[in-house]
């Protein structure tokens, strides 16, 4: 039996650890030692690290945890990250012994140019660094529009039980500018009181799951009528094709305060 450990660092990242309680493998580990101090809290043995794109807060840690174990790093062929021993691409698949696990590779380039996914099929879960996040996507630092759309909607693709573990806890905020882009959605009013009373628990808002991502996140709902109608209204866009959208979506993302 497999499961997920939240590793929260910094000030809002989430790092993963998969484990079955014995071997684990990380996920994005930007800062060694809170998964070094969960690793010992759950008597686990770091068996790999995954790595989905190379900026410092998912790959700043790699160094110091390989200073202390030798297992392979996992990660984008296409984004420039030295630590990686083995490298991936889209319709790759890593296949561990310790945890077994199997994971399928999905290129989503669009906030880096090299930016990889993870989905575990037989699990229902996806690893999808700063790709997608629950309630929105990542800046387009090195992407276009079109490569992040195209990335989203492989996405959500997925089953829709699918849960997503994404990087950051941005939920609110999100969720926020959600209901600025869609003020009719009620699904969206519902997830922003439920949201809202997990942080006021304490509690981490991620994972999330495919289904409620299409239900209530503009970015996997950017060709919905009523969103290009509500863009236009505001005058962030005079056009309702669906990636002049969805550009503009975020960029007044970008600025949402």
């Amino acid at each position: 039996m497999l499961n997920v450990l939240t590793v929260p660092a910094f000030q809002d990242n989430y790092l993963w650890l998969i484990h079955d309680g014995t071997h684990a493998a990380a996920v994005d580990p930007g800062d060694a030692e809170p998964i070094l101090a969960a690793l010992d809290a759950h008597g686990l043995s770091l068996a790999a690290i995954l790595l989905t794109h190379h900026h410092a807060d998912h790959v700043g840690g790699v160094p110091a945890l390989l200073a202390r174990h030798s297992v392979p790093v996992f990660g984008p062929r296409n984004d420039g990250i030295d630590v990686v021993s083995r490298t991936l691409t889209g319709g790759d698949q890593v296949v561990l012994d310790r945890p077994a696990l199997r994971l399928e590779v999905i290129d989503v380039p669009g906030h880096t140019r090299g930016h990889i996914a993870y989905h575990a099929p037989e699990q229902g879960w996806l690893f999808c660094g700063d790709t997608l996040f629950a309630g929105g996507c990542g800046r387009l630092f090195e992407g276009t529009p079109e490569q992040m759309a195209a990335s989203l909607m492989k996405l959500a693709g997925l089953p829709e039980q699918t849960q997503v573990f994404c990087a950051h806890e941005y939920t609110l905020s999100n969720l926020r500018f959600a209901a600025a882009v869609e003020p009719g959605n009620e699904a969206l009013q519902e997830r922003i009181r439920a949201e809202q009373a997990k942080r006021d628990a304490g509690q981490p808002t991620v994972p999330t799951t495919v289904g409620l991502e299409k239900a209530t996140n503009p970015f996997l709902r950017y060709a919905e009528p009523a969103i290009a109608d509500q863009m236009i209204a505001a005058g962030h866009v005079s056009s309702r094709e669906p990636i002049a959208v969805f550009a503009a979506l975020r960029a007044w993302k970008n600025v949402f305060r």
